[in-house]
């Protein structure tokens, strides 16, 4: 009978025998449960607060904008597509449309190429650049309520001592009253410079880490072979920011539709002042639906119909430049 030291090469010490397989499957089990409750309890707080104030909201939004729900959020009177049909219906919510359309073709293209030119040039500095690059993205960070009051109480409050008509006197005009006249429209002037100052930083930002990764071995040669100037920015970099150009076309039509801050706080669009703002975006409008006159019913019809509208025209543009599809 062999002994001890024999079976384990006279080393006097036995070797430990693997532990069975459906043992080590149940240590197995246990841990993936462990693992499993640790990442439930974790996540619950969130998991559950996403449900209940977003999905659940967006549901129960849903089904108020299929009732008639005035003065209470409760399920009213079951009325199917009225509320879409009165709002479509209403000239106030098709002049809103109409206007926010406006301020979209015109805002998204101006911001796109002051902040592309930007990026340009911030990108050929070379001492300093981070100091600069901060110095455009800290507006970025500013309230748009914050930057509404100052651009309306001290830049264009239309006052003689008002930073725009003293700039004015200097030329030899006027005082006016920017926000107030609308003959001609200058309070378009007091939203296009108050949107660009918030966000052409932040969209600087997203050219200039584009920029940064193409290579400089193609500028170079692209200037060798004479491609400066415009030619180098049609041909070389432009194309080489396909990418970043379209997310950033994007995010421009889904912020400029959903521009609700600087035109309910220049113009005084709130429950007191709605209906004489000269410029009332949708937003304004379902918020003076539905917080103004308490209609929920119509005010949820309108922000579906609002979603319904961006998210078309985020396919269109998607489908036009073909966002999505990678390199070729």
């Amino acid at each position: 009978m062999a002994t001890v030291s024999e079976t384990t090469g006279g080393t006097g010490s036995a070797t430990a025998a693997p532990a069975p397989a459906g043992r080590r499957a149940t240590r197995g089990r246990r841990a993936d449960r462990r693992s499993w409750g640790a990442f439930l309890l974790l996540t619950a707080p969130v998991l559950i607060g996403l449900g209940v104030f977003k999905y659940v909201a967006i549901g129960w939004s849903f089904l108020l904008s299929l009732s008639d729900a005035q003065g209470t959020i409760a399920l009213g009177e079951w009325v199917g597509l009225d509320n879409y049909r009165q709002l479509l219906a209403d000239p106030a919510f098709r002049e809103s449309l109409g206007k926010i359309l406006l301020f979209t073709l015109f805002i998204v293209p101006v911001t796109f190429a002051v902040s592309l030119g930007l990026a340009l040039l911030v990108h050929r500095v070379r001492r300093g650049r981070a100091v600069v690059r901060t110095a455009f993205l800290i507006p970025a960070a500013v309230s748009y309520v914050a930057a509404s009051l100052l651009w309306k109480m001290s830049l264009f409050n239309g006052l003689p001592g008002g930073i725009a008509n003293m700039i004015g006197g200097w030329f030899g005009r006027e005082p006016v009253p920017w926000i107030q006249t609308t003959d001609p429209p200058l309070y378009w002037v007091a939203l296009v410079t108050l949107r660009l100052w918030l966000q052409v930083g932040f969209y600087m930002v997203l050219f200039l880490a584009g920029l940064q990764t193409v290579p400089k071995e193609i500028d170079e040669a692209a200037a060798l072979d004479g491609a400066t100037g415009w030619r180098l920015l049609r041909r070389i970099t432009l194309p080489m920011l396909r990418n970043t150009s379209v997310a950033v076309l994007m995010l421009q039509f889904i912020a400029a539709f959903q521009a609700f801050d600087e035109f309910y706080n220049l113009f005084n669009s709130g429950l007191s002042g709605g209906g004489t703002a000269p410029v009332q975006p949708p937003l304004v409008y379902l918020y003076n639906t539905a917080m103004g006159a308490q209609n929920y019913g119509l005010g949820s019809a309108g922000a579906f119909v609002l979603t319904a509208l961006i998210v078309a025209v985020t396919l269109i543009q998607g489908r036009i430049t073909g966002f999505g599809k990678g390199e070729e």
